[in-house]
């Protein structure tokens, strides 16, 4: 019996189950290797590996020894275990309290280049550890064996570490990035076009209209971002390439060489800017709808009636702030009428008001999402950052390091957020901007508006991610999105031997055009001179 004797209604409903089961059959049953990074990174890896998981993937991760939130074991997957000397916790606690000392002093450029110095070390210390557990593998045949043979499809890693980007080389395995960052910068810079008239660079603190004297700092910072790769994270893959790779061997070059590059952010929340085939925009991907709050903090919140309530958390790597600067923040939030929830791992501030509860860990998107929510206190950490947006949730900032500031920066320049720096932070400053951000109607109207603008799109972003995680799967990668011309010399991307060669040739024309005028010239007045003698 043909499927037209079944009827309209029929028809349609086996059609669209014969394409379901095609399309499960086509994706289902992938062998991935992640290679993640520490910290709220792992966290917004984990989200996208929930989702593989739930679509029928086998997964296997490899993990440091001195992970702080890899666990060694997980319905989701199978871990691979290395021994190292990672410990993330460490870098950033010591990173922190000297970035923070530098934050509360004056600006000036003794401690700009201080601050930069103490970011490069850590850079520099993050990276050669990492290169040494990539030798302790590459060194081990049994483990390399192990992965050759587990048969994998892809690699997916994210870049800011480039273990994953080396060890997909290493394996010669398609390789998707879940990125914003990697080793030398945000991404973007490394596979887009990045005009620095409009661009603005990691850490400049600027948006995309500048001024002159704007345009020549950023170009200034673009110059630190090639330091940064050519001196402080490029030489300890260098000799990781010495070793193990051919003499091409180059890091960036394979960083750009990806498959699909998912990148966290969208344009409702980035400046726009040019971009590539291959990059896949998955901005808040992380960001659901709320669910129910434990009965505790719902009475907590309850209780606040009218005035509702304001939460504060400085990311997932900060334990807490020092003693002084919790003093006037706590002392600060004891004069509103608000509730707040404030996740602090630090010790308890003097000043705390009934008011406040601190908490060592919050359900952020849940409470982000409820109705009596009226204002975000945030470092600026992308995944906080999406959260506000997708929730409409007007926000106080108060950047640490790395790229919160920008983070910040971009909400405050659409209207949703104020910043606060932390050399300008004391309770009257602190109370001051938080009235602002609550009881201004534009701040929670411009916030409202760019959450219409992200949740209006066809697919969520986690089913786009997951999609192309599929697609270079079922291809065997995605070479046909992917430019090379990484693999030009800057001249040649940059056709200056092109310009170079025209500006001869038409030097080459003016002269020859002026030597003949001046021929034609002498031979005229030549021949007039013999004339009249």
């Amino acid at each position: 019996m043909g499927l037209s004797n079944l009827g309209p209604g029929r028809t349609v409903v086996l059609r669209a189950a014969i394409l379901l089961f095609m399309f499960v059959q086509t994706t289902s049953g992938g062998n991935i290797l992640v290679f993640p990074v520490d910290g709220s990174h792992w966290v917004n890896m984990k989200i996208l590996m929930e989702e593989l998981h739930a679509r029928g993937h086998t997964m296997t991760v490899i993990r440091p020894s001195s992970t702080m939130y890899i666990t060694e074991t997980s319905p989701m997957y199978t871990s691979i275990t290395i021994p190292d000397d990672l410990r993330f916790d460490d870098f950033f606690d010591d990173y922190l309290q000297k970035q923070i000392e530098f934050l509360k002093g004056e600006a000036s450029t003794i401690t700009f280049f201080s601050g930069l110095a103490e970011f490069f070390t850590m850079l520099s210390d993050a990276h050669r550890l990492t290169c040494e557990m990539l030798e302790k593998m590459f060194g081990d045949p049994d483990l390399m064996q192990r992965l050759r043979d587990e048969k994998f499809d892809l690699v997916l890693t994210d870049p800011a570490i480039s273990g994953g980007i080396m060890l997909a080389r290493y394996l010669n395995l398609p390789l998707v990035l879940n990125v914003r960052w990697i080793c030398s910068g945000e991404g973007h810079f490394a596979i887009a076009p990045s005009p620095l008239s409009y661009i603005p660079v990691p850490g400049s603190g600027l948006s995309d209209v500048m001024t002159f004297p704007q345009r020549v700092k950023n170009i200034l910072f673009y110059g630190l971002i090639h330091f940064q790769d050519m001196f402080v994270v490029g030489p300890h893959y260098k000799n990781l390439c010495s070793k193990y790779f051919d003499a091409e061997c180059d890091v960036l070059a394979y960083t750009q060489a990806a498959d699909i590059w998912l990148m966290r952010l969208d344009f409702v929340f980035d400046f726009p800017r040019p971009t590539m085939p291959n990059v896949v925009y998955m901005g808040g991907f992380q960001c659901k709808p709320s669910k129910p709050l434990p009965d505790d903090l719902e009475a907590f919140v309850q209780s606040a009636g009218e005035h509702g309530i304001i939460i504060m958390s400085l990311g997932t790597l900060v334990k807490g702030l020092p003693h002084d600067m919790a003093d006037e923040i706590a002392a600060a939030f004891a004069q509103l009428p608000q509730k707040v929830i404030w996740r602090h791992l630090g010790e308890k501030p003097s000043t705390l008001g009934n008011n406040t509860m601190l908490v060592e860990w919050m359900p952020q998107n849940d409470l982000l999402g409820h109705p009596q929510i009226k204002a975000f206190v945030a470092h600026g950490g992308t995944n906080g950052v999406q959260e506000a947006i997708y929730h409409g949730v007007p926000v106080l900032g108060v950047p640490l390091f790395f790229d919160q500031f920008d983070n910040l920066l971009r909400l405050r320049e659409r209207g949703g957020a104020l910043i606060l720096e932390l050399s300008e932070l004391n309770q009257h400053t602190f109370h001051e901007r938080l009235q602002e951000v609550i009881h201004k109607p534009s701040y929670r109207a411009n916030m409202q508006r760019l959450s219409r603008l992200h949740r209006d799109q066809p697919m969520h972003p986690l089913d786009v991610a997951a999609f192309w995680v599929e697609f270079v799967m079922r291809n065997k990668g995605a070479a046909h999105l992917r430019t090379d011309s990484y693999k030009m010399p800057w001249y040649t991307y940059h056709s200056i031997d092109v310009m170079l060669t025209l500006m001869s040739v038409l030097g080459l024309v003016l002269f020859t055009t002026v030597m003949a005028i001046r021929f034609v010239c002498c031979r005229m007045f030549s021949r007039k001179k013999t004339k009249a003698e």
